[in-house]
């Protein structure tokens, strides 16, 4: 088994949901190709997807996203068997889940799976204790382990404290907390979340995503995030996956969405989005090509005049230490001191970012730095350089800075 086999932990497989009480005598006119409007007119059936290939691997956010009526709702309801395929196949941990019976499917979806809804889905009658530790009473567990686990949940979540208020004595924010706190209290390996936050207020929206993403450095669950929201998938997913009338049109990194939109219907999407906002370093920066190794100003400037380039990032053992230029290692060694130390007295004055910034955080200082400013992980290690240009290139005209514009230009000759 490959290393992409092992990491997949959920795989989707030619996967048709046709609706209609004869779904299957139907089918053929869905793989000859006629549309979701033409089997609607014919059959009084609706297309809601069609030939679903997916694979989504253990430990990450995979988004799925698309307009109403695009099929994502279906399909994240196909993992839990909530909604049965036309046809298709769906395994997960290299189980089809449709193999499941009765009894297995009960289990699978007490102990495999949990689900977050849109409109928080908890027990008016019941306290908020209650709502968390529901998931666990429905496992098995005692009343006092279940509540013992669930008081834990509620912390993590910011709800200590709460535990005998009812559902009708919290704002939104803190109703979506306990549902997330009682799919979290299961222990389930999967999170579904579908439309999860899309009912709160932007302001609360936005602090649920930033402890989704906290909660998953510390969790490492599989979840499956459904959104219609562009921003907020970009925020949260490693992967998205984009549905268009039940189909899957483009399935990949975040960036490579944003950048290389495979349809002009991914093209339309993505055309409004701050890109500045979405897009890390990383995803931008070039490989770094002058590493300056010499202790010396003199054998620096020896090394450098082998490149094609006017400045060098001096790294050392100890990772990187500054970037220097040609023409203040020629001043240096006219001034006498070549056998000189290679050392901050020379370096120039150009901050470091890093790989997982987001650009919008840093354009300030890389528009105005003389040189492309280094990338620097969390050891030390320069891991590429980012400049002026390559920023131009990333961003629509409307969202470069003006003097990062220019910098891309070429000059006249």
């Amino acid at each position: 088994m490959s290393e992409q086999d092992n990491a997949t932990l959920i795989e989707v497989k030619g996967l048709y949901k046709l609706f209609g009480s004869e779904a299957n005598k139907h089918m053929h006119l869905v793989h000859e190709g006629l549309s979701k409007d033409e089997i609607l007119a014919k059959t009084g059936h609706t297309l809601g997807l069609k030939d679903i290939n997916l694979k989504i691997n253990r430990g990450e956010i995979s988004v799925i996203m698309g307009l109403s009526g695009s099929g994502k709702s279906t399909l994240i309801r196909h993992f839990n068997r909530l909604i049965d395929p036309t046809e298709g196949n769906i395994l997960v941990d290299g189980t089809d889940v449709m193999t499941l019976d009765q009894n297995q499917l009960e289990q699978f979806r007490r102990h495999k799976m949990s689900m977050v809804f849109q409109r928080f889905g908890l027990l008016p009658h019941r306290t908020v204790l209650d709502n968390a530790a529901y998931g666990l009473t429905v496992q098995g567990l005692s009343k006092k382990e279940a509540n013992e686990r669930a008081v834990e949940w509620l912390e993590t979540v910011g709800l200590g404290g709460y535990e005998k208020q009812y559902p009708s004595q919290l704002s939104g924010g803190q109703q979506q907390r306990v549902g997330l706190a009682r799919a979290l209290a299961t222990n389930a390996e999967i999170l579904l979340m579908d439309e999860a936050f899309s009912a709160l207020d932007p302001l609360i929206r936005s602090e649920m995503q930033d402890q989704l993403i906290e909660l998953q450095e510390k969790l490492h669950k599989t979840i499956i995030f459904i959104t219609h929201d562009l921003d907020e998938a970009l925020h949260l997913g490693n992967r998205i996956a984009i549905l268009k009338d039940g189909e899957l049109v483009q399935d990949d990194k975040p960036e490579e969405i944003l950048l290389n939109p495979a349809t002009d219907y991914v093209e339309a999407f993505v055309r409004d989005v701050n890109r500045a906002r979405a897009l890390t370093v990383e995803t931008v920066m070039q490989p770094q090509i002058c590493r300056i190794t010499a202790d010396s100003i003199s054998d620096a400037l020896k090394q450098m005049r082998k490149t094609d380039d006017d400045y060098g990032y001096h790294v050392t053992d100890d990772g990187y230490q500054g970037i220097v230029s040609q023409e203040t290692l020629e001043e240096a060694v006219r001034d006498d001191n070549g056998d000189d130390a290679l050392c901050e007295k020379v370096y120039e004055d150009i901050p470091i970012v890093a790989p997982d910034a987001v650009l919008e955080d840093i354009l300030p200082e890389t528009i105005n730095a003389d040189y492309p400013v280094p990338v620097v992980d969390e050891e030390g290690e320069i891991q590429g350089e980012l400049s002026r240009e390559a920023i131009a290139d990333v961003l629509s005209p409307d969202q470069v800075p003006e003097e990062a514009a220019k910098a891309s230009q070429p000059t006249a000759t």
